[in-house]
């Protein structure tokens, strides 16, 4: 069964941006009503400004810390 958009349910998303102009997303997802997951992504800014999905990768430790709280606050939706 292929993904389908319209069985994917956010139940809670809030962002952070880094210094250097990215953006870490935390995200809680349930797909076709299964179990809560959390999800992480990051955005980079292109030249013109707009933001473009990036690999998530690594992290530093300070942008651990600063989306740890986001990560809390999610585990209360889940």
């Amino acid at each position: 069964m292929p993904y389908d958009s319209n069985l994917d349910n956010q139940v809670f998303t809030k962002s952070f941006e880094t210094d250097k102009g990215s953006r870490i997303t935390v995200s809680v997802y349930s797909y076709n009503n299964g179990p809560l997951k959390l999800q992480l992504t990051r955005e980079n800014r292109d030249e013109e400004g707009n933001y473009k999905f990036g690999k998530l990768g690594r992290l530093t430790k300070s942008e651990i810390q600063d989306i740890l709280p986001l990560i809390n606050e999610a585990l209360t939706h889940m």
